[in-house]
């Protein structure tokens, strides 16, 4: 487990992660974490989505049924054009988290992407999705494969610089330039392969790992976050490094909260109760590992 480190010490941080574990085991054995996430699901739309429902737009939304609310979607451009994604930010200790949610970009929306994160300045894309998965598309390629070869857009060029492939994760570094003004602006692209679609990632580490990655690299702009539809895996990326932030800030954390603010701003985020679990048991492991690491004898 990748070192997380709380602003606590001592006899207090025993004391605090000890109750936080006895709470959330608790929660476990009682079926107490379904009962939140099926209070979740009585959320109600917010909006009518009447953006993400224009004819004009239908054909941008990979799902149909998957729409950014009117009041937190991201506006393209001066003319406010249309994506399908979202702002998203998440209050935690006093602090202000800042993410754009987004569907896997399609064929026909990739300047579209591109150009969002552009003009965000955003300088982190975290994927979490194969382009396939299962004889399913789940996303467009939207990056060039190679260095030798850059992706032309109607605004922007873009090149790979460089990539690393790791065990669970890969590592792009993007470069964009501006047709019209030359500047340029670098991009980390981080995608997360080892996470199949409504489900969990069988090594809680894995997660833990590529987010503090994701968090170390982020300097400007909201992280970029996409899955397929930008709610499901994107919902549980966003609540992980919410609740990791929480903790190395003062420990605290209320998952129920935080899926709750984004729902708030997307619809649906966060799929499934297996998926709501799931971010209360890599919690867990990331407390029990800080207890391990700050109490085990002195060899």
């Amino acid at each position: 487990m990748t070192q997380i480190k709380p602003t606590v010490t001592g006899v207090q941080l025993k004391s605090i992660i000890d109750t936080l574990v006895a709470t959330i085991e608790q929660k476990m054995e009682t079926h107490e974490i379904y009962k939140e996430f099926m209070a979740l699901e009585q959320i109600k739309p917010l909006d009518d989505c009447h953006y993400g429902k224009a004819p004009e737009n239908r054909e941008k939304n990979r799902y149909r049924d998957i729409l950014p609310y009117d009041e937190t979607r991201v506006p393209l451009g001066e003319e406010k054009g249309y994506i399908n994604a979202s702002y998203i930010r998440i209050a935690i200790s006093g602090e202000e988290l800042f993410y754009i949610a987004t569907q896997g970009p399609l064929a026909g929306t990739i300047d579209d992407f591109w150009q969002m994160v552009w003009e965000h300045q955003s300088n982190v894309i975290a994927m979490i999705a194969r382009e396939k998965e299962q004889g399913i598309v789940k996303c467009h390629h939207y990056w060039p494969d190679s260095p030798t070869h850059s992706l032309k857009l109607r605004h922007y060029d873009i090149t790979l610089e460089c990539y690393q492939i790791l065990k669970f994760f890969i590592i792009r570094v993007i470069k964009m330039v501006e047709k019209e003004t030359g500047k340029v602006h670098l991009v980390r692209h981080l995608q997360f392969t080892n996470w199949s679609d409504h489900s969990t990632p069988q090594i809680p580490d894995y997660l833990v790992k590529f987010v503090r990655y994701m968090r170390k690299v982020h300097q400007t702009g909201p992280v970029v976050a996409h899955c397929s539809a930008g709610i499901g895996r994107t919902g549980v990326l966003l609540c992980v490094d919410s609740l990791l932030f929480a903790i190395e800030k003062d420990l605290s954390f209320n998952i129920k909260n935080i899926v709750t603010a984004m729902r708030k701003q997307r619809f649906g985020m966060i799929q499934t109760k297996e998926q709501y679990q799931f971010c209360y048991k890599v919690g867990l492991e990331v407390l029990q590992h800080i207890l391990f690491t700050n109490h085990r004898p002195s060899q």
